[in-house]
């Protein structure tokens, strides 16, 4: 009997840190496409408007019509869960003249990072 509780546990020792290290990998990949989409989103809000939401706007402007914005065609996202990351942080908004940038800091949440901790960003 504790010969069997002993391999058991070598057993869970092995697979319990492979199984945490793929649903890290597994919502970095989620954040990816999330942002993705938000940025595909934020490209039609482009279209439309002729420029990308403002800083002061946010990307709350791709949910709600700021104000003064006639051409706004949206919604252009559904929910604003959206907006957040796999780990229930906004999403880090910033733009300069026609540019943007979305980025998520990773598991951790801070700047830097390797693995799931890693920041993602897309242009």
């Amino acid at each position: 009997m504790l010969v069997v509780v002993a391999i058991i546990g070598l057993i869970a020792a092995v697979v319990v840190p492979q199984t945490i290290g793929q649903l890290s990998k597994t919502q970095s990949r989620a954040a990816k496409l999330q942002m993705q989409s938000v940025a595909a989103a934020v490209e039609l809000y482009a279209g439309d408007v002729g420029h990308p939401p403002t800083a002061e706007e946010g990307l709350k402007a791709l949910i709600t019509p700021p104000p003064g914005q006639e051409a706004w065609m949206g919604p252009y996202l559904r929910k604003p869960e959206q907006l957040k990351d796999p780990w229930s942080r906004p999403l880090i908004y910033t733009v300069e003249g026609s540019t943007f940038t979305l980025q998520t800091l990773g598991a951790d949440g801070a700047p830097g990072g390797i693995g799931g901790d890693r920041d993602i960003t897309v242009q």
